[in-house]
């Protein structure tokens, strides 16, 4: 049980990054692409400006 759980966030969690790293040019940032991906979920927690941004890429 516990590998599949592992499984599943690791999915969600590259899922979040591919969708991120596709939609960069769609965000407000101009540098730091692969730190800005690689912390995503945390970024996504507790940065209003960061989520404004995520979602603007996952639109495209």
């Amino acid at each position: 049980m516990g590998s599949l759980l592992l499984v599943v966030l690791l999915f969600i969690y590259g899922g979040g990054a591919w969708k991120f790293w596709s939609g960069f040019n769609r965000t407000n940032f101009d540098q730091g692409k692969l730190q800005l991906t690689l912390l995503w979920p945390l970024l996504l927690a507790v940065n209003k400006s960061y989520r404004q941004n995520f979602n603007r890429a996952l639109k495209g």
